[in-house]
């Protein structure tokens, strides 16, 4: 079979032989050799930003360190400024990769990574797949995600869908009529395994749950389904494993990171130690033992082109104590919930359909610092956000015209804009909310 998906990523100039050989080098270090090899990795690009990168020495306010505790905690407000101005010495927006954040935590904002980090990144996803026997060449996807709607970037992401050999399912609307076309889907096609928002493929168990059927029955080829994006509840997942009839596996990931923990055949939520170095810091910054809750602090041990240094990801969560420097577990993660939005049609659209609405107002001049999305009543919704300038009437037409494409006609929105906006009692900022009672 040919390898259209790697050797996609091979033609995008991501230099897989050399990340692959680099994650397998890694894992063959002992225990001892671990601890080594994640202080000398991080302090290795530390180093390397304090000399190439101006925006991060100036953050600092030194070019060099002593001690890893001084340094300072990065949030994505400090990304809010056009990305050239963020990029290291020696990089340009035409040799990294590049992307935006989700927004889910309400601060979006422009990334990049140069390509050997991406490619670590894309060989971490493929060996952890590949522990449950998925493999991205030939193994075929049924995706619940979302997707942009202007032919451009609607085209663009169809093609990665085909080289990478997964059938999108939009999560725009699901009503009932939509999600019986995708069960007839599920009849039709030998999916591999599921992956996408944990809310989309919830209400699609409960759909199944309704009509008392088990998925693996009607397709035999199933063998998992990979939830992501969103917090996986226990009553949720036990759903899903009963009405999917396969395991179900916990995915934690950031956009501007990696694979940030992957659920592994023991069922423990095993985080990326590879690539990754992972703290979990009280409010004064100060590290916590295992067991102990407090924020996810993440550095990223191999992007040169944009530093994330201590960076503060905006969720909060738990390390196992059975942890190890090579091993550590997550025990439990905070935060990352989306409510589902109901529409007066009767459709069902996850609050990660916001992401796609508002990608509209994300600018790369950062004038938008936050935003979140309320629904008060079954038509009307309020759109709160922070800027620096008042959305323009042209900019709100376009929100309400990307509304009308990805939900329905006849909602209304009001666009206050705001000093601050309110947080949860996690400092989490909630990008949708539903005041639907």
């Amino acid at each position: 079979m040919l390898n259209i998906f790697d050797l996609s990523l091979r033609l995008n100039g991501f230099p897989m032989d050399e990340a692959s050989a680099e994650l397998k080098r890694i894992q063959s270090l002992s225990a001892s050799d671990y601890e080594n090899y994640v202080t000398n990795r991080r302090n290795e690009i530390v180093d390397y930003h304090l000399k190439n990168n101006v925006f991060y020495a100036e953050l600092v306010s030194n070019n060099s360190f002593s001690l890893w505790e001084s340094l300072p905690v990065m949030t994505k407000k400090d990304f809010q400024k056009p990305l050239n101005q963020r990029l290291s010495n020696g990089y340009t927006l035409n040799d990294v990769y590049v992307n935006k954040t989700s927004g889910s935590s309400g601060d979006p904002f422009v990334f990049a990574k140069d390509k050997y980090c991406h490619a670590l990144t894309w060989a971490n996803i493929i060996n952890r797949f590949g522990w449950f026997d998925i493999n991205f060449n030939s193994s075929l996807q049924a995706r619940f995600y979302g997707i942009p709607l202007d032919f451009t970037s609607n085209l663009k992401e169809r093609i990665k869908d085909f080289l990478s050999h997964r059938y999108r399912f939009s999560i725009f609307d699901l009503s009932d009529a939509f999600l019986e076309k995708i069960l007839l889907k599920f009849k039709h096609k030998k999916f591999d395994y599921i992956n996408g928002y944990t809310s989309s493929i919830v209400l699609f168990a409960k759909f199944l749950e309704q009509k008392n059927i088990l998925l693996k029955t009607v397709c035999p080829t199933l063998k998992c389904c990979v939830v992501t994006s969103e917090m996986l509840f226990e009553d949720d997942k036990k759903l899903l494993e009963k009405q999917f009839g396969v395991p179900v596996i916990n995915e934690y990931g950031a956009s501007e990171l990696d694979l940030i923990a992957f659920q592994n055949p023991d069922g423990d939520w095993q985080i990326n130690s590879e690539t990754l170095f992972v703290e979990i810091l009280d409010n004064q910054n100060n590290a916590l033992p295992y067991g102990k809750e407090g924020r996810i602090v993440i550095t990223s041990l191999y992007n040169k082109a944009h530093p994330f240094i201590r960076y503060d990801i905006g969720d909060i969560g738990v390390l196992d104590e059975k942890s190890t420097i090579k091993k550590p577990i997550l025990k439990k993660l905070i935060g990352r919930t989306n409510d589902v939005a109901l529409l007066p049609s009767g459709k069902k659209s996850p609050g990660l359909t916001f992401y796609y609405v508002t990608k509209s107002i994300i600018q790369d001049d950062g004038n938008v610092k936050e935003f979140v999305v309320k629904q008060t009543k079954i038509d009307t919704f309020e759109i709160e956000y922070v800027s620096q300038l008042e959305l323009t009437s042209t900019q709100i037409q376009n929100i309400e015209k990307a509304i009308t494409s990805y939900l329905e006609p006849g909602l209304t929105f009001t666009f206050i804009r705001k000093e601050k906006l309110e947080r949860t009692k996690s400092g989490k900022l909630k990008q949708f909310v539903s005041l639907l009672k």
